[in-house]
């Protein structure tokens, strides 16, 4: 170790309190603190600072320069009619030759949800006790057997799993002891984000320990960096995949190899495509996906003026109403492009963080306001350049409930998460035709009168009693969503394929179903007839 000439280098750049407490390490921390410096391009990182802060000035706000996204360009599961069936067929083929492959984004930490460990272990206290992964891992099976039912082809749909210094052990060992979920272990492939140091609002390199630079991961957008450096791209390519479906790990209801909107996505010749769900309301604080000087990207609320938030079209909905959702496509091709060309030229944002420090003391602090930055790229940045792109609309109750926030908060939280997935079940069942029903008979109403969620399916029949209880603590809950029906993704994928075990039955919530049901309903009928 040359500390000397490190010392110079670090005074150059104005970061030699980096050193400040080196005679109070011993040979090990000092070389660990010494390997930690220079494997890290401080000029770079300085850099990256400076436009991050010059880009976070005031916001300009582009009203005059924004259009909505083209009709032509635009795909919806509402109004699309008879080429949703085309799309889904389409998708499913491309699963079926092993064409589909699905990335989820999960650097973040479960700070903001108050516990230690990556947020896809998280279980929102379903019936199952099912965590973000195993339901993630369920959805991809079902897809695969929905694949094979049709075309009679078995393609597997590999699973790339991007996680951060803080996430990668705890996310390899957690699916490591529950046997990958029941996938293929060579079919689930971890590869680790780039990490940037945390920096004061003063420019200086923040320590964690006195002996480790405190870092973070450099955002989702620093995906397309990381498939490079991991050789991800190279792994896709030799396993002849050709296109790829991104989402972030906190979306309890995302379809993962989605067939419709793979398959629409294919249609319309994109490389790039983006899902979307309708703005709630002109002010809902989303950023929105449009055109602006030509080019694909999402505008923050914060940049547009309230007269713009509020336009609207001849048929009443808003002009620009496509909400990002972090849920994406891309074509193989498309990433790689990104990749070599692209990457650099996106920007960094920064976030505004309260970052333990050690102070002139040596002391450890951790405060109870922001005093630094976390800089960041995101995913969605490289819209701009994509000449091929196009947007698919979904239903916000169907497809998006993200879980970021802690318990005590009032939206998205895990409360909430649960209730949109137990929400969709409901209807799933409804609509193949069965009912809910009290303990002592009493019919249920479909749209359940302390229902914060509309329920769009009233009419289901019912005749014979079907009940299969569990957890009766959770249905008697005050809190809790009024008809308390889980089933597992290894028997539907959405909502198909339930009609069998469902129609015309009555079931007295709690409900779990689960792919066993299915078996058990089956074996019964063949034994009754």
């Amino acid at each position: 170790m040359n500390v000397e000439e490190l010392r110079e280098e670090l005074a150059h750049f104005g970061q030699e309190h980096l050193l400040e407490f080196w005679d109070d390490l011993d040979s090990e921390k000092k070389q660990e603190l010494y390997d930690d410096i220079k494997s890290t391009d401080i000029g770079e990182v300085l850099q990256f600072f400076t436009k991050a802060m010059e880009n976070a000035g005031e916001v300009e706000k582009v009203d005059e320069k924004m259009e909505p996204i083209p009709s032509e360009l635009i795909g919806s599961v509402t109004r699309s009619g008879k080429e949703l069936e085309k799309w889904y067929n389409e998708g499913l083929k491309q699963v079926a030759n092993g064409k589909v492959c699905v990335l989820l984004m999960a650097g973040g930490q479960g700070t903001r949800l108050g516990v230690t460990y990556p947020k896809g272990m998280y279980d929102v206290g379903l019936p199952s006790t099912k965590t973000l992964y195993e339901l993630q891992a369920q959805r991809i099976q079902r897809i695969q057997q929905l694949a094979y039912e049709k075309t009679g082809k078995h393609g597997v749909v590999p699973w790339y799993i991007m996680t951060s210094e803080h996430t990668k052990d705890p996310t390899e060992a957690f699916f490591k002891r529950n046997n990958y979920f029941g996938l293929i272990k060579e079919n689930v492939v971890m590869f680790e984000q780039n990490m940037l140091p945390c920096i004061s609002f003063e420019g200086k390199i923040i320590l964690d320990q006195k002996h480790k630079i405190s870092r973070a991961p450099d955002g989702n957008g620093g995906l397309y960096r990381a498939l490079a450096s991991c050789n991800i791209i190279d792994d896709m390519e030799q396993r002849g995949l050709k296109y790829c479906h991104v989402y972030g790990v906190d979306n309890i209801l995302v379809k993962l190899a989605d067939p419709w909107f793979v398959g629409f996505c294919i249609a319309k010749g994109a490389n790039c495509g983006a899902k979307v769900v309708e703005k709630a309301y002109p002010t809902e604080p989303v950023g929105v996906i449009c055109r602006v000087d030509g080019k694909f990207q999402v505008v923050e609320y914060s940049e547009i003026t309230l007269k713009t938030a509020e336009r609207r079209n001849q048929d009443g909905r808003l002009m620009f109403s496509a909400g990002n959702i972090c849920n994406h496509f891309f074509t193989t091709d498309f990433l790689r492009e990104l990749a070599r060309e692209h990457e650099p030229r996106l920007k960094h944002h920064i976030a505004k963080k309260k970052i333990p420090f050690i102070d002139n003391s040596g002391e450890r602090i951790v405060p109870t306001k922001p005093n630094g930055i976390k800089m960041e790229k995101f995913v969605f940045d490289v819209f701009e350049f994509s000449m091929d792109f196009a947007a698919f609309e979904v239903l916000r109750e169907d497809e998006f409930s993200p879980l970021k926030n802690g318990i005590k908060a009032d939206k998205d939280n895990p409360t909430t998460a649960r209730h949109a997935l137990l929400s969709l079940h409901h209807r799933w069942v409804l609509n193949a035709g069965g009912r809910f029903v009290d303990k002592d008979g009493t019919p249920i109403p479909a749209i359940p009168s302390n229902s914060a969620q509309a329920d769009h399916t009233s009419g289901a029949r019912a005749n014979v009693d079907y009940c299969r209880t569990t957890n009766s603590q959770k249905a008697t809950d005050p809190d809790e969503y009024p008809v308390v029906c889980e089933i597992s993704p290894l028997l539907s994928f959405s909502g198909e394929g339930l009609q069998p075990l469902c129609d015309g039955r009555e079931f007295t919530p709690p409900v779990l179903l689960s792919e066993g049901d299915y078996q058990e309903d089956k074996e019964s009928r063949i034994d009754n007839n």
